[in-house]
């Protein structure tokens, strides 16, 4: 028989038009690509990312927890000086349709003592931990001035039935169109097929012509 994954690889259309506030894509007439990374900073992981994204001159968005930042300072600053978008994911990693709503904002609000400074304060950029919250937190974070950042491509790096092949064929498959965000986790647990992965995505698609760019308030 089978079996139905509890994801989409690639957004449908479907979605996008019910959540119309939610960023599902980047509009541009530019070749660029935008890479996303979920759950860090890790430091046995970040490293690695920051360095494969020099090597190409890209640039990417990551969404960082807030209890990881706080552990890893050094390594946030780092993210930051090499050119990087901040996003907020919340400082607990909570998931929002479990959550009671107060409890969610008070969370984003912790969060952001670790993430931001002064640089940042005009690029609120946020994206819910599993893709999931509910409309009070929604009219929360319009409220707060967040762009709630969701995706064209899933890696699906966090599923263990795939195989680090399956995840590059994931985003290989399912990235054609310019201003697609695409998600990666930058954290231990998926650092084995993000290792393998990154390199072959950003010599694919530059190859082709693409560029990454983080995303930021001009292009929203």
């Amino acid at each position: 028989m089978l079996k139905i994954k509890p994801y989409w690889v690639k957004s449908p259309k479907w979605i996008r038009w019910i959540f119309p506030s939610y960023i599902w894509h980047i509009k541009t007439t530019q070749k660029v690509l935008h890479l996303t990374f979920d759950d860090g900073p890790d430091p046995e992981a970040t490293p690695f990312v920051l360095d494969c994204l020099r090597k190409y001159k890209a640039t990417a968005t990551f969404f960082c927890i807030g209890e990881c930042a706080k552990k890893h300072p050094k390594l946030l600053q780092r993210i930051k000086d090499e050119g990087h978008q901040i996003g907020n994911h919340t400082q607990h990693h909570y998931n929002g349709w479990n959550t009671a709503s107060h409890l969610y904002a008070k969370d984003i609000l912790e969060a952001e003592k670790w993430l931001y400074d002064s640089n940042y304060k005009n690029t609120f950029l946020f994206r819910p931990p599993y893709g999931k919250c509910t409309r009070k937190q929604r009219t929360f974070l319009k409220e707060k001035e967040y762009k709630i950042i969701m995706w064209s491509t899933l890696s699906a790096d966090f599923d263990s039935n795939l195989t680090k092949e399956d995840v590059l064929q994931n985003v290989l498959k399912n990235t054609t169109e310019s201003g697609s965000i695409i998600i990666f986790h930058d954290s231990k647990k998926m650092k084995e097929k993000m290792r393998y992965c990154l390199p072959k995505i950003l010599s694919h698609y530059t190859n082709k012509g693409f560029v990454f760019k983080h995303i930021d308030a001009s292009m929203l």
